[in-house]
């Protein structure tokens, strides 16, 4: 895991007006999802190709572990952190096997000393090695190919894995089995994972952490219930849809519409404390009851209701409103 600190970051390009990012400060999460979202023209692809040093910052510093980018040769750099793009730029020449162990190559591995990892990673994003890593990139679907895309960015076993809408370009069905597949990868391996979006729900599905990025300013930085809860503006508000009450029974925890417990609820149903307030609502009405016993290890039980969703959710609108003004 790396730990990746942007500290008052800018950057100008040449003849702009306006920078592309404006003094942007945070600290990504050590091996977790950190998803880099806003509108288009808002920054975030500049701020990801200032990690690698595609671009470097006008002002400011990016520190990785410690060291700013800056310090540290580019193409050294470049070559310790995976880079997985929507278009993917797989070699058409190359076989499977040989595109994923492209950078290993550049490092001076042999294709004796990469043939495992290779067919690990290509298992690892779902391909069975007996049936891809003989192929070509012109014969694998856009699906497929993405998949190869994300094992060569693995390939060299990074600590940070940079990913620009990688996506983006795919179905939706694809998409999402695509995203389940990087959830689980996560999983096992708990990369540092910048990963650029424009796509809100992408963003909630994915992400550990959620950076807002505005015209190049950063607006918010938390947890999907964060910015659902708190909003810190009236953009952030209607960039997640904070107002939208399907999303916020989607992603807020039956946490925050609690209170306790009254009279004997032993024989009770029962729900995890981190399940979702669409997940109790559902689980209400499935087995037709009013309430639900939520147990946390350690605390006193708790119970929650269709009258406590329904303040959580008015809660939420009170908060969004006062936002907004």
């Amino acid at each position: 895991m790396a730990r990746i600190e942007f500290v008052e970051v800018s950057k100008t390009f040449p003849g702009a007006n306006l920078p592309a990012v404006d003094r942007v400060s945070f600290t990504a999460l050590e091996g977790a999802i950190c998803m880099l979202l806003g509108t288009s023209g808002s920054g975030k692809t500049t701020l990801l190709r200032m990690v690698n040093r595609l671009a470097d910052p006008t002002a400011g510093q990016i520190i990785i572990d410690g060291t700013a980018t800056t310090e540290r040769d580019a193409i050294a750099l470049r070559r310790s952190i995976g880079y997985a793009i929507q278009q993917v730029g797989l070699f058409p020449h190359l076989t499977i096997a040989d595109n994923v162990r492209v950078v290993p190559s550049i490092l001076g591995k042999s294709a004796g000393e990469t043939a495992g990892r290779v067919d690990e990673l290509l298992i690892l994003v779902g391909l069975d090695p007996e049936e891809y890593r003989g192929r070509y990139p012109r014969q694998l679907s856009g699906g497929q190919q993405q998949r190869v895309g994300l094992a060569r960015a693995l390939a060299a076993d990074p600590a940070i894995l940079l990913m620009d809408e990688p996506f983006g370009a795919l179905d939706a069905i694809t998409r999402e089995r695509l995203q389940g597949e990087l959830v689980n990868i996560q999983r096992r391996l708990r990369k540092t994972i910048l990963f650029v979006t424009h796509d809100v729900e992408e963003a909630f599905r994915l992400g550990d952490q959620i950076v807002v990025l505005n015209e190049g300013r950063l607006m918010q930085v938390g947890t999907p219930v964060d910015l659902l809860a708190t909003p810190a503006n009236d953009f952030v508000r209607r960039l997640v849809g904070a107002d939208n009450v399907l999303r916020q029974l989607q992603y807020l925890p039956v946490t925050l519409a609690l209170e306790p417990v009254t009279g004997d609820m032993s024989s009770a149903r029962r729900i995890p404390a981190d399940a979702t307030l669409l997940h109790a609502l559902l689980e209400m009405i499935s087995t037709g009851v009013s309430e639900l016993l939520v147990e946390e290890d350690g605390k006193v039980p708790q119970r929650i209701t269709l009258g406590t969703i329904y303040g959580g959710l008015q809660s939420g609108r009170r908060t969004n409103a006062a936002t907004a003004h």
